[in-house]
Formats: C-alpha cells, structure tokens, sequence
C-alpha cells in the first residue's frame, strides 16, 4: 500500500495499486464514471465545462479552433481531480495531464479508470502546497473546478495554485456563489430534495461571492476576466453559460507574460 499523504507540505505522489484492490477501484472508478450514478450532477455539468475549457484554452493561446488534440504540447494540472471527469478529457484533446487530489482513494480510482482507456495521465494524491514544496515545473492550464469551497483556506488554496501557473499561462475556476439562490438549489433543492448528491456535500458557509475569488488572484498577480455564469435548464435538463452568477460561476484569471 501507499502512504497517505496527509502533511499539507508533503510533496505528491503517485500511490501503487496493490493487485489485491484493483478490483475495488475498478467498483469506485465504475461508480465516479456511471452518468446515473451519485456522480450525475457532474456528469451533466461537464459538456459545458469541458466546452468552456476547450474554448478559453484556444483563444488564450491562439489555438486553431477544431482541432482533435488542440492542446497538444500545454502541461495541465488539474487540482482537486477526483476520478478524473476533467482530467480524462483534456488528455484525449492532448494536454499533458497532472492530476492531484488529496485523497489517494481517489487518485487510484482515478488511475485504475485511465488505465482501462489507455490513458497516461500523471495522477499523485497530495496537495497544492506539496506541488510547491516539490518544485514542481509550472503549468500552462491550471484547472480548479468545484474544489475551492472544499477547502480550509481558499484565499491561500487560490494564492497557492495561481503561483503554479507560468508566465502566459492561465487558471479556470469553477465554484458556488454564497446567495440565498445557491443554498435553495445547491443544497437544499440538489441534496435533501432532489437527491442529485449526497447530503452533505456541501457546506454554504464556505461558498465564495466571485469578489472573493477574484481578489486573491488579482492580488497573487493574476489577471481576471468578469465571472460567467452556469445555469441549470429545467427543460432540457443540460447546463449553459449565462450571465447569472447567483448559484455556479467559472472565472478566468491569466499570469501575465514577462
């Protein structure tokens, strides 16, 4: 078995599978991949995400639009990477892909899920400060999607992972807004009625208003874009980008080229 990696400075790794368990994080990576499974919620909020991923990521860096691997030759991280709903993709469209989550049983689901598509994805289970610690070479793309309001400090989580990022490279936040709107739907509404996730997978207390995702970037050197908001149609059951910033939102912030 690997060490769990629990010192908020350890630097990561990438834990060992033992051939006992694989049967067991083949189970997890089944449960984090099902689209109908406790993991819905995310599988239906990725196409747009994804999408907007893709999109910014091309017109940041002048990538011609349409291309099957347009991120071919940009190093990604992908911080808080779960099973890897995020991490996956951005491979398949050629980025080479770290992923780090602090908890291991995550990161070897997330392993054992990659190595069942032929994936090469470098996932560690660690930590932000354990990148940093570790001298870790900078990303093009840092990807912090729905792992902020996870977190203790995420002014510091947010300085943290903005000095990751390299001179002309770029971060995409994606969080909650902390509205009386986002805590009737993204608690209330999505936990103890709907049931669409687990109760008591978030915490309103530790939502964050855009201002306290823009300030820390801006002041760790960052430049930020205005939010954009993503919001849940009814109707069609599928998510857009909007101009509703009153539950989810996704910021962009760029590191300035010297």
């Amino acid at each position: 078995m690997a060490r769990t990696i629990d010192a908020p400075g350890a630097p990561p790794v990438t834990p060992s599978i033992d051939p006992a368990e694989v049967a067991k994080f083949s189970a997890m990576a089944a449960d984090w991949w099902n689209p109908n499974g406790k993991f819905k919620p995310l599988h239906r909020f990725n196409p747009t995400r994804l999408r907007f991923i893709r999109e910014t990521a091309e017109r940041h860096f002048g990538l011609a639009a349409g291309l099957r691997k347009p991120l071919d030759g940009l190093r990604l991280l992908d911080i808080g990477c779960g099973g890897g709903l995020v991490s996956e993709p951005m491979s398949r469209l050629g980025a080479a892909v770290t992923g780090v989550d602090a908890s291991e049983a995550n990161i070897k689901t997330a392993l054992t899920h990659a190595d069942e598509q032929g994936l090469k994805i470098d996932y560690r289970a660690g930590t932000a400060e354990g990148l940093l610690a570790s001298g870790e070479a900078l990303f093009d793309i840092v990807l912090n999607m729905e792992v902020v309001e996870h977190v203790a400090d995420p002014a510091q989580f947010l300085a943290d992972t903005a000095r990751l990022v390299r001179p002309g490279g770029l971060m995409i936040v994606a969080t909650l807004n902390k509205t009386a709107k986002s805590l009737a739907t993204a608690v209330i509404g999505a936990e103890y009625i709907l049931r669409w996730l687990p109760p008591g997978t978030h915490d309103w207390s530790k939502f964050l208003a855009p201002e306290d995702v823009t300030g820390p970037l801006q002041d760790a050197g960052m430049e930020t874009e205005p939010p954009v908001g993503v919001s849940f149609q009814p109707v069609s059951g599928e998510w857009k980008l909007s101009s509703d910033l009153s539950v989810n939102y996704m910021v962009v912030a760029r590191r300035p080229a010297p």
